[in-house]
């Protein structure tokens, strides 16, 4: 089959787009990626690879190796595959995103994702709003101001906390190009509408309101500022675009809390209550309703991980026996209310050294600051805003267990990497031609 490298470049990059905009529809995305696969296998002689897209190749499938590797040690072999088969994107998005590096079209991926993500969420919140009257009420009337965001995100079918990394990352992206717009001294219409769809993109992660998406939205918006405006304008429009920023934000902030004033609370008390009841959970009366989502309970939950980990910190208890060796243990030290609700490490560098010692932190540490790396060596804000994004997120969370997060970072490696190469081979080429 012949394909015109025009029409090749304009297919890839669509699929590129439309996986990253789907990613939060799990189905639908597993099919786009299935396809994607199938379409570089067709043209797979237009792969081609070098010595550093072969090391990056290796670093973003890494997660996917060690499960591999440390396959032997899962107690069923049925639950081992059904792990195994959560990182199988982590092999096809390298391999074939960084086969192609060259035909990444890097900033046009990002702003057909951020703008259409926007869109759909106005979408679905327009939806919610519709079919949900009763909840829209009770958020009005001040009632149970905590369930919105999860009541929202479960309308959609995705967890909240994951939801809402996807949308702060839109976010993110969003303000990058309202900086650019004006930078680029485009017409007013299209700085009105990159502002307006910033707005929204704030809004809808104010919306589903986790805590960790919003405090890693709003340093990404700083990272942004230092990073694409103090380097690119001089002192008078970076203060001015400051004093713009901060009213925007600070307008937004003040009345979305006048309008949900259990953020005051949540982002206070109910966040930092209990903290002496660590690992004694079951002495507070009615945990359910005062800690379940408390950082007394994610520190409780780490120490129990730790303590485990500890036993097994050679080979770790295996890939598909993390969470139920973890539940056991909850029960072994009578820690009732952890183990009714079967709760997870709620921290990716745990898990992994619970499942799989010492090895599977390493891994994690090298996955996610491969990132990092790039996103300094790049000096790229959107780059090292998504290394923050996911670094804090599995800080408190666990998100290569999870389809949205194990695709979001391998999808986004890849193409962030392509670009890097894209940088290095540019630079080579200027270099030569002095």
């Amino acid at each position: 089959m012949t394909i015109s490298e025009k029409n090749f470049n304009k297919i890839f990059n669509g699929f590129l787009i439309l996986i990253a905009i789907a990613m939060i529809f799990r189905k639908p995305c597993t099919l786009l990626i299935i396809l994607f696969a199938v379409f570089n296998l067709i043209f797979i002689k237009k792969l081609n690879y070098s010595k550093q897209s072969l090391a990056l190749i290796l670093l973003i499938a890494s997660p996917l190796v060690l499960e591999i590797i440390m396959f032997w040690n899962n107690d069923s072999f049925a639950k081992g595959l059904k792990s195994l088969e959560k990182y199988s994107s982590l092999l096809v998005f390298p391999l074939f995103i960084l086969g192609n590096y060259q035909r990444i079209q890097f900033l046009k991926i990002l702003r057909y994702y951020s703008v259409t993500t926007t869109i759909i969420m106005l979408f679905f919140f327009i939806r919610f709003i519709i079919y949900f009257p009763e909840l829209i009420h009770k958020y009005i009337n001040g009632i149970d101001l905590w369930e919105m965001g999860y009541e929202f995100s479960n309308s959609i079918g995705i967890h909240a906390p994951a939801l809402n990394m996807h949308l702060a990352f839109v976010s993110i992206c969003s303000l990058y190009f309202v900086f650019e717009s004006f930078r680029l001294n485009e017409k007013w219409i299209l700085r009105l509408s990159n502002i307006i769809l910033f707005i929204l993109s704030f809004f809808f992660v104010l919306f589903v309101n986790t805590r960790m998406a919003l405090f890693n939205a709003l340093i990404g918006f700083v990272l942004v500022f230092f990073g694409e405006v103090m380097r690119k304008y001089n002192l008078k429009k970076v203060l001015g675009t400051m004093a713009v920023l901060a009213i925007t934000l600070g307008g937004v902030l003040f009345f979305f809390v006048q309008s949900n004033p259990y953020m005051k609370e949540k982002y206070s008390s109910v966040t930092f209550a209990h903290m002496d009841k660590i690992g004694k959970l079951d002495e507070i009366e009615h945990p359910e309703a005062k800690v379940f989502n408390s950082l007394v309970t994610r520190v409780s939950i780490w120490k129990s991980g730790w303590e485990l980990a500890e036993k097994n910190l050679i080979f770790g208890v295996g890939a598909s026996d993390g969470k139920p060796e973890l539940v056991k243990y909850f029960k072994q030290t009578n820690q009732q209310f952890l183990a009714k609700y079967k709760f997870q490490t709620h921290n990716q560098f745990l898990d992994f050294l619970i499942k799989f010692g010492i090895l599977g932190t390493l891994v994690v540490v090298l996955y996610i600051f491969t990132i990092g790396y790039l996103g300094l060596s790049l000096k790229s804000a959107i780059v090292f805003s998504f290394f923050f994004l996911f670094f804090t997120s599995n800080l408190t969370d666990d998100f290569l267990l999870r389809f949205d997060g194990i695709a979001f970072s391998g999808l986004w490696m890849a193409i962030f990497g392509s670009y890097w190469l894209q940088q290095k081979l540019l630079l080579i080429k200027s270099s030569q031609s002095f």
